[in-house]
């Protein structure tokens, strides 16, 4: 059963396929995504990856939790589901009065 991994204090040049090579080195990834901020266009320093069963997932969280990844001392663990959050007013925007 696939496992999805949080990898946070990604350098600002690490991409997709970058973070997919680095755990492909571990074993089979079925998905590896570099989260972007809408509004500038640059990663937000962390991301998600897919790994294809849990025990290459839990080898891939020891062999990279506090290691270096493109220069920066990243951190690997198991993303949590995300959870409901109040919906925004007015789009999350509110002008100034």
């Amino acid at each position: 059963m696939a496992k999805k991994l949080y990898v946070g204090g990604l350098s600002y040049s690490t991409n997709d396929a970058g973070l997919r090579a680095a755990f492909e080195k571990i074993g089979a990834v079925t998905s590896a995504t570099v989260i972007i901020d809408r509004m500038s266009g640059r990663s937000k320093g962390f991301g998600f990856v897919e790994m294809a069963n849990d025990a290459e997932a839990e080898s891939a969280i020891s062999e990279y939790d506090g290691k270096e990844l493109d220069g920066r001392k990243v951190t690997v663990n198991e993303a949590r589901p995300m959870e409901e959050r109040p919906p925004r007013r007015d789009g999350g925007f509110s002008p100034r009065r």
